[in-house]
């Protein structure tokens, strides 16, 4: 039986963080800016176009970064005014329609198959919304307008910035052929050199390979790249998604040799971690330990309780003997804890008690 046709539009904001400082602050217009990152051991969140001209991108260091573009402007990050504004962008949307996922504070599927304006225009509806968008915040976005959240996705980063890309029904299979292979979302850089090293640089050459092969080389992962590439992908737009997991870390100034400096710290993130629990009412069994050495090696270490738990003390139980499991192999440069399992994720006819020690929630 064919699937109906549904119109999705992923929206993204351009360069959010930094260009809401560029907004905030006119000295920094057309300048390149990095928003996080300024310290030693800082981390670039998000980079202005500026910026990216030079080579910028998340997730980069700061010095790198600084190294890349001598000129780059760093700012702190301020995410209630990220949210603040996040949270007028949702309200347009939801305008259009209630079917709205948010991915992050800047971007987010709709699904206008049936919408509140009775526009069977789902191109017209994203200009129209990302018009509404600039007028309303000053910032503008880009949009990818197509039958699934898949190619909605890969489109919007097409006319990047402030442009958006409609791939109709009858373009989607000559569209996703002849796209690169590493503009196809959920293909990394590793797993781009993988495919490069079989031959598959294109959609073409992933088309020709079997669903059998694809396994063989990439696990579960080969199954949805076969069926992306025909243009089969039927994951809904969800306007209540589940958080699987909530979890606090903290890169250090200079790296940590000593169990007794890294619990202070611990201790520090676990009362981040309790008030963001208890702001969203939420609590979980499975609490990580997550360490990152000074070689950027990465080790987790997890133990599912058999209650849910929110509270920093009864956290800090559980943090504290993962931590001595084990002597840390070398010096640390970033320590996080979270929490997964959540009471969130329980069934419906499941227990969902909580030790009562640490339910402080305000029902």
């Amino acid at each position: 039986m064919e699937l109906p046709l549904r119109k999705i539009i992923h929206v993204d904001m351009d360069a959010f963080y930094a260009s809401v400082e560029q907004l905030d602050n006119p000295e920094l217009r057309g300048k390149p800016v990095a928003v996080g990152g300024g310290s030693v051991r800082g981390v670039v969140s998000a980079a202005s176009y500026e910026a990216r001209k030079f080579g910028v991108r998340s997730a980069m260091s700061g010095y790198l970064a600084k190294k890349r573009c001598p000129e780059l402007i760093f700012v702190k990050p301020r995410f209630d005014r990220y949210r603040e504004i996040s949270q007028r962008i949702r309200n347009i949307f939801l305008d259009y329609t209630d079917l709205v996922e948010p991915l992050s504070l800047d971007e987010a599927y709709l699904d206008v198959t049936k919408n509140k304006k009775g526009n069977p225009s789902a191109s017209l509806i994203a200009q129209e919304i990302r018009k509404r968008i600039f007028e309303e915040t000053g910032l503008t976005a880009s949009a990818g307008v197509s039958i699934n959240k898949f190619i909605a996705k890969v489109a919007s980063d097409y006319n990047k910035p402030n442009g958006q890309k409609t791939v109709n029904p009858d373009e989607v299979l000559d569209f996703l052929e002849n796209l690169p292979i590493n503009k196809f979302y959920g293909v990394g850089k590793v797993t781009t050199e993988k495919m490069y090293q079989l031959g598959i640089f294109t959609g073409k050459e992933l088309k020709e390979k079997s669903v059998e092969y694809l396994t063989e080389h990439f696990g579960k992962s080969g199954a949805y790249y076969y069926h992306v590439v025909r243009g089969i992908h039927t994951s809904e737009v969800k306007p209540d998604r589940i958080v699987k997991s909530v979890g606090t870390e903290h890169t250090f100034f200079e790296n940590l040799v000593s169990e007794v400096f890294m619990l202070e710290k611990l201790d520090d993130i676990a009362k981040e971690l309790d008030r963001r629990l208890h702001k969203k009412k939420i609590a979980g069994k499975t609490i990580t330990l997550k360490i990152k050495y000074s070689d950027f090696t990465v080790q987790t270490r997890s133990k599912t309780l058999p209650y849910f738990v929110a509270d920093r003390s009864l956290i800090m139980e559980t943090v504290k003997e993962l931590l001595y499991q084990e002597k840390p192999k070398d010096s640390v440069r970033l320590l996080g804890i979270s929490l997964a399992n959540l009471n969130t994720d329980v069934k419906e006819g499941e227990k969902k008690t909580v030790v009562a020690v640490q339910l402080k929630f305000d029902f």
